[in-house]
């Protein structure tokens, strides 16, 4: 398909994964155009690049000779340019349509799961790309160890690629082995109940073919509701029997360090650089998968003495009179209490400042009460408002200021932002030296600046 392909438009290209394809495009000599709806760090990295890019969706945007539009999953079918499309008979491809088709042409590794799949595909692509496989790699993120921060534009048979469970998108690739990170309730706007989400999971394992391979979390309690496909298996794991285990694990200098067991193979001490159990397993679904296609131990302890994490997750974006600053991306309650906790184990003496921007009114109905017990850990709470994106849950009558008044029935110091000036203003007031100030939220938080 791609061969005949000359010109792509791109919808929603300041998108973290559609920003990857369009780059992978424009790498392989396609004439990209794209359009967004407003500004952002992506987009100027993309215009950069040489990537003609239209602020703002309007029919114009969209040249008659276009030969493939690529939209994002966020952009809506009465958008005008895939109007346009549809009008001029322009074949059009969802993001995970596009994904769908580059992995027909490779041997795909996918990493699902709730939590963790953008630090697991980005450990797997350095551990392959350090052992010399020079994977194809599109990641959620950005890692600093790839030239194209969200592409690593390799050559070689893998594709490792996040397949997430937004609206069942998994169940439209292929892959020949899959990592299992985690399963919990989530996306409920889609899902009915977690019943409804590991079947779809099912659905999706049973797809791997018999000389596939399913890597997976032995230590979690919704993956073992999940009937095991005819095809190889590999677990990993902290406190359940598995083929890879971590042993004789301590937090020390900002760093934790542990014994890793490999089919009861001692393969010796290894020091991983970002914190918490959950990156520890993030490290394991990656290493285990690394480990299966014949990466050397080696090359991942080499490998892990560059990773320094990916961004948006508990990266240090800055200092401020002694008090550091760390960006997460934690949306969901059970990824906000873990990123907390993590920060004190890492930071125990510091006081750990909460800011937190929940993402869809939606997950913080369906997830309120889990919420509510969030931030238990946290000194400091300070809430902004919910992050809604533009036309989408409009009716829906839910205020951050529902959850303060719980939380606050915790005995729980908390404070309300409209938005992200006062989110800045409410920060300057209450932080102390040497605090830790842990920014989390998967909406327009992470544009808060932080001037050291």
């Amino acid at each position: 398909m791609r061969q005949k392909i000359k010109k792509i438009h791109f919808i929603g290209i300041g998108g973290i994964g559609v920003s990857a394809i369009a780059k992978m495009m424009d790498r392989q000599g396609k004439k990209i155009t794209g359009s967004d709806a407003g500004n952002s760090e992506i987009i100027q990295d993309l215009k950069k690049g040489g990537i003609k890019i239209f602020l703002g969706h309007q029919e114009k945007n969209l040249a008659d000779d276009i030969d493939l539009v690529v939209y994002s999953s966020a952009i809506p079918r009465n958008n005008p340019e895939r109007k346009k499309a549809k009008k001029l008979k322009i074949k059009q491809l969802s993001y995970v349509e596009i994904l769908a088709e580059i992995s027909k042409e490779k041997f795909t590794l996918a990493v699902s799961g709730t939590h963790g799949k953008s630090t697991t595909t980005a450990l797997l692509g350095l551990f392959l790309e350090k052992a010399g496989f020079n994977p194809l790699v599109i990641v959620g993120s950005k890692l600093k160890a790839f030239k194209d921060g969200n592409l690593q534009f390799g050559k070689g048979k893998f594709f490792v690629i996040e397949a997430c469970e937004y609206q069942e998108n998994m169940l439209k690739l292929q892959p020949k082995a899959i990592i299992l990170t985690n399963l919990e309730k989530d996306h409920l706007d889609y899902y009915k109940n977690l019943k409804h989400l590991v079947k779809s999971f099912q659905k999706y394992i049973n797809k791997l073919p018999k000389d596939g391979l399913l890597i997976l979390n032995s230590d979690d309690k919704n993956l073992k509701k999940l009937k095991l496909p005819d095809c190889k298996i590999i677990k990993f794991g902290i406190e359940n029997k598995a083929d890879l285990k971590i042993v004789n694990r301590i937090v020390k200098e900002e760093k934790q360090i542990f014994n890793l067991i490999y089919k009861n193979k001692n393969l010796s001490r290894f020091e991983l650089k970002v914190p918490g159990l959950f990156n520890l397993y993030n490290f394991l679904g990656a290493c285990a998968c690394a480990l299966e296609f014949g990466v050397k131990p080696e090359a991942i302890k080499k490998s892990l003495s560059d990773f320094n994490g990916i961004w948006r997750r508990f990266e240090k974006v800055g200092e401020k009179n002694g008090a550091i600053f760390i960006s997460d991306y934690a949306h969901h309650p059970t990824a906000v209490k873990k990123t907390i906790q993590a920060a004190k184990e890492f930071y125990p003496k510091r006081r750990i400042v909460a800011v937190f921007q929940p993402h869809l009114a939606s997950r913080t109905k369906d997830l309120f009460k889990e919420f509510i017990e969030a931030f238990d850990l946290a000194d400091i709470i300070i809430l902004s408002e919910i992050y809604r994106p533009a036309g989408r849950e409009e009716n829906l009558k839910i205020s951050s200021k529902d959850l303060i008044m719980k939380i606050k029935k915790r005995g729980k110091k908390i404070l309300y932002a409209a938005d992200l000036k006062e989110i800045k203003k409410l920060i300057s007031e209450n932080i102390k030296k040497n605090d830790l100030v842990l920014i989390m939220g998967a909406g327009d938080i992470y544009k808060l600046k932080i001037k050291n």
